[in-house]
């Protein structure tokens, strides 16, 4: 995600190991970051609506796994820093979403079917969702009883699901679906535009346009149905694979294969110039841009096959069956792109290093998943560290040049404000020190680890977690086994410890 203006031992003891610096680390500071965004700056994407904020950062986390006594899956993801935010007691395994939306009332009529596979027994379950209406709730077929807590929709079957089954949750929903504002004023969910709506959901948007488990520990498989009027162009993740017109409303059928997390669907709806192509390799790519930024759009958004054919040979084989971008002209409020899954979105027309910076994140973020939005330092500096990589090999600053002007920052700006590792608040996630200290720290690990570890280890750790989630303890333990070195100091002084760290040479 950028902010506009664009510009060694066996792996379990490596692992107890990268679990005991974590617990080690020195204590964040507690403020909440005031820095200024610096170049390819970054929105505090925090936990949402200044009215929802309390929902989904207060609170006691409980076990993502737990049980309130009574056989129901717990109501949150135990996220360390969004504690309100996703489920316990099942694992979502395929959405199939029916949604059919009236651009000028704005009205979202929809049908989410949730198949999900029980991990223990359960006489109760949670979904994530704002706002919204529901008409109806079955489960297999039957009838459920349901009540609202909150941003929460809590679901009695009719009969227990045992622990191990396959299980079908079918939601029958409508209403005007609201964005959710977070504390630095920006914006995410549904977000309406002049023309349909830019719909984007980091960290938590995904809950105001279908029923989820809302955390990115939890990816699945997604079939997306989206019904418009004519003329307008419906817009999801994965392949399409139908558009068929009647009665004056277009049906847009897509479908994603390969594992999502929520915060990376989409279901953007406007008036679209549309290109479809293939890259060299054979690879799909589907472009929707707003003709209001189609002729600021066309250099950068030309580069995108070079830039996979770059990153595939840098970072390994590109991890989704299709690639592209979308483009929409400046909703109100949102001020950043967002790596959504197989189409990166942009709110008005990038340029090259942002197009890098988000087509990485397709391995790092999109592909190798963070656990919990504490390691959020693992998908952007990755994403911002392959800016520096591209730059440094097409005639640009080295990576070293750009680490230095990093480096020289005073210790009292934003890039040192808390430790990347650490944020400590949830308004802190998407701060500087996310993206350009974490950066650092994976150019600290280059020069310490050398040249042929280092870019063996960027292909290696993608194929390795290719689909799954990692957090930072996962990083390491890898890290630590490739090179048969100990990282422990580096890690923890880069990724944990307040404060400018000591260069590695």
């Amino acid at each position: 995600m950028t902010r506009l203006p664009f510009r060694a031992g066996d792996g379990r003891r490596a692992r107890r190991r990268a679990r005991a610096i974590e617990e080690r680390r020195t204590p964040s500071r507690r403020t909440r970051f005031r820095g200024t965004p610096s170049r390819g700056g970054r929105r505090t994407c925090a936990a949402v609506a200044a009215v929802l904020l309390p929902v989904l950062v207060a609170g006691t986390a409980c076990s993502s796994g737990g049980d309130d006594g009574g056989g129901t899956g717990a109501q949150n993801a135990a996220d360390p820093l969004f504690p309100r935010l996703g489920n316990g007691g099942y694992d979502v395994g395929h959405y199939a979403l029916r949604l059919d939306y009236d651009v000028e009332s704005r009205r979202l009529d929809g049908t989410a079917v949730v198949t999900a596979e029980a991990t223990q027994d359960l006489r109760g379950f949670s979904l994530d969702l704002s706002g919204l209406k529901v008409r109806k709730v079955t489960v297999d077929g039957r009838k459920a009883e349901v009540r609202r807590e909150r941003n929460k929709l809590v679901v009695r079957p009719a009969r227990e699901i045992g622990k191990g089954a396959t299980f079908r949750t079918a939601v029958d929903y409508h209403g005007r679906p609201r964005t959710l504002t977070d504390p630095d004023g920006s914006t995410e969910g549904w977000v309406p535009t002049d023309d349909g709506a830019f719909v984007v959901g980091e960290p938590a948007g995904a809950m105001t346009w279908f029923p989820v488990n809302n955390h990115p520990s939890d990816k699945a498989t997604y079939d997306v149905r989206i019904t418009v009027p004519r003329g307008w162009t419906a817009v999801s993740n994965g392949e399409l694979h139908d558009e068929r017109t009647r009665a004056g409303r277009t049906t847009f059928v897509w479908r994603s294969a390969e594992p999502m997390a929520s915060y990376l669907a989409t279901a953007t709806i406007g008036k679209f110039e549309v290109d479809r192509s293939r890259t060299k390799s054979g690879l799909p790519l589907y472009v929707a841009v707003d003709p209001r930024e189609a002729a600021k759009s066309r250099k950068p958004l030309a580069t995108i096959p070079d830039v996979l054919e770059w990153e595939t040979k840098v970072f390994g084989p590109y991890p989704f069956s299709s690639s592209g971008a979308l483009v929409e002209h400046k909703p109100k409020g949102v001020d950043y792109a967002l790596e959504i899954q197989t189409k990166p979105a942009y709110p008005e027309a990038p340029d090259r290093s942002t197009v890098v910076h988000e087509m990485a994140h397709e391995w790092f973020g999109n592909s190798v998943t963070p656990k919990t939005w504490r390691d959020m330092w693992l998908n952007e500096g990755f994403a911002t560290y392959a800016e520096w990589l591209w730059h440094e090999q097409h005639g640009g600053d080295s990576a070293q040049k750009t680490f230095d002007a990093l480096y020289a920052k005073d210790a009292d700006e934003g890039l040192w404000a808390f430790p990347p590792g650490d944020p400590g608040k949830a308004e802190n996630i998407s701060g500087d020190p996310v993206y350009e200290r974490a950066a650092m720290a994976l150019h600290q690990l280059r020069l310490t680890v050398g040249e042929r570890d280092f870019f063996r280890l960027l292909k290696e750790w993608t194929s390795a977690y290719r689909h799954r989630n990692a957090d930072a303890a996962d990083f390491i333990a890898f890290c630590e086994k490739l090179t048969g070195r100990d990282l422990g100091g580096l890690f923890r002084t880069w990724i944990y410890e307040d404060g400018r760290p000591k260069k590695a040479r």
